[in-house]
């Protein structure tokens, strides 16, 4: 299951990484012509590609990607600054990890730990086994308030991502959560509509229908897929949706730059 799922993303362009069991097991994993998806893929860290990183405590480095993407473009300082990093990774970074399986206490450590940056972790059935789940409320409105940095005002953010610790009970329920929680608050129009055409494509695939929750995650009508615009127009209009502005999102007070 985890070899299809990581094909799924990987057809669609997506980085994927992996580690320890896990890279065992997509390794095992052959198709009709004896390839594995690390013959099939290539391996940079980089679009449609897989990247191996070695044993199960190597994932440090993809969690060090995402620190690094903060320091790098924001210029975010590191040393003693875990809240500004962890906000920065959480309304920009569009990534998710996914634990598929029984797994030790040390790896639910480091998914805890992964959750407190900011990032999304996918369990899967057996996660029920671990007792805790960090699943947010979509329509309270008021437990996702925050603050556009360019402006101050206090703001609704979108609920992206909705989940920090939660379960898929099978392969296609976690293909379609992975592709909605790799949305975030910062995203541009572009990769919105990028974001949304793979979400709505995978929910048609799997569950055959239409998700029911594009409203909270159209900001405006340029975040709409072109070749789907007509129809989710239509979506759209029996919600009552309203265009709202594209904020730069923060949860961090201080990092306001315009003092109200």
């Amino acid at each position: 299951e985890i070899a299809e799922m990581a094909e799924e993303f990987l057809k669609r362009n997506y980085i994927v990484v992996t580690t320890g069991c896990a890279a065992m097991s997509l390794g095992s994993y052959k198709d009709e012509e004896g390839k594995t998806l690390y013959d099939k893929y290539p391996g940079e860290f980089d679009a449609g590609g897989l990247t191996n990183l070695g044993s199960c405590v190597s994932n440090a480095h993809a969690l060090g990607a995402a620190i690094k993407v903060a320091h790098i473009f924001a210029k975010r300082n590191l040393r003693g600054n875990f809240e500004e990093i962890a906000d920065y990774i959480h309304n920009r970074v569009g990534a998710v990890a996914v634990v598929w399986g029984t797994y030790s206490q040390k790896a639910h450590a480091i998914c805890t730990g992964l959750a407190r940056w900011g990032i999304p972790v996918l369990y899967g059935p057996s996660g029920m086994g671990y007792t805790r789940l960090l699943v947010g409320n979509r329509d309270d409105s008021e437990a996702w308030k925050g603050y556009d940095a360019r402006t101050g005002e206090e703001i609704t953010l979108d609920p992206a991502p909705d989940e920090l610790i939660t379960i898929a009970e099978n392969k296609e329920e976690a293909i379609v959560k992975i592709a909605r929680n790799v949305i975030r608050s910062n995203d541009t129009a572009k990769g919105r509509q990028i974001k949304l055409s793979h979400y709505i494509d995978l929910h048609k695939k799997y569950f055959g229908t239409m998700p029911d929750d594009l409203h909270l995650y159209i900001r405006n009508e340029k975040d709409i897929p072109i070749t789907k615009r007509d129809e989710i127009m239509e979506m759209l209009k029996k919600r009552g949706w309203k265009e709202r502005p594209v904020p730069d999102p923060t949860m961090v007070k201080r990092l306001v730059r315009k003092k109200t």
